[in-house]
């Protein structure tokens, strides 16, 4: 009965996630360049009608991805490794990212309250491109923890010392551009293509640093 809930929860958890990655893609990737180019009413009334309902779906989809990955990440017990732990730490900041930065910034960008909106306009897209930024690295991590083939051992994967240097070396790569989000700038963020590159870029290195120290 154990191993029917577990796999209720990866499936929950796969689902959620789905639906809040897609809907992050969609916010980074398709409407924040129609906005660039949206003639301002339009821009309004996408603002009043449509930005809300997607950001409903958005939050409550981050959510539940936390809260089965939670579930999931705890029943692991001495089964954590190196992989999954970088992953569902960088998966728990993008959650938070979620709920303490990107929707109340947006609720003022939405007139859902008042406040300085292009103050909050930078501090959404910052929150959003870093979570874009995590998003591959995390998911590549998610799955190197039970398929990949980059250590000894069985199913390729060692278990993992939370202490050693490659880990916190990761770990402070991690923070320290979690930190750029809170209080830093776009920079390379700034467009599509660059978050894409770099996403791609952090993958390689987290991951290399993992391995190889």
């Amino acid at each position: 009965m154990i191993y029917f809930i577990e796999f209720l929860f990866r499936w929950a958890h796969v689902l959620f996630g789905m639906a809040w990655v897609g809907l992050l893609y969609y916010f980074n990737f398709i409407q924040g360049e129609y906005f660039k180019e949206a003639q301002a009413d339009a821009k309004a009334d996408a603002l009043k009608k449509l930005v809300p309902r997607a950001l409903w779906w958005f939050r409550w989809a981050a959510l539940m991805t936390f809260a089965t990955g939670a579930y999931l990440f705890l029943s692991l017990g001495a089964g954590v490794n190196q992989y999954i732990a970088i992953a569902a730490l960088m998966g728990s900041i993008m959650f938070l990212n979620v709920w303490l930065i990107i929707w109340p910034h947006q609720k003022v960008i939405c007139g859902i309250k008042e406040g300085d909106i292009a103050m909050s306009g930078a501090k959404a897209l910052l929150a959003s491109r870093t979570n874009v930024l995590f998003s591959g690295p995390m998911l590549f991590g998610m799955l190197a923890s039970k398929h990949g083939t980059f250590g000894p051992g069985s199913g390729g994967m060692e278990l993992a010392s939370l202490t050693d240097f490659g880990f916190l070396m990761a770990l402070a790569i991690v923070i320290a551009l979690e930190v750029n989000a809170i209080v830093g700038q776009l920079r390379q963020l700034a467009t599509v293509v660059g978050v894409v590159q770099l996403s791609v870029a952090l993958t390689a290195v987290i991951y290399l640093i993992l391995h190889l120290l």
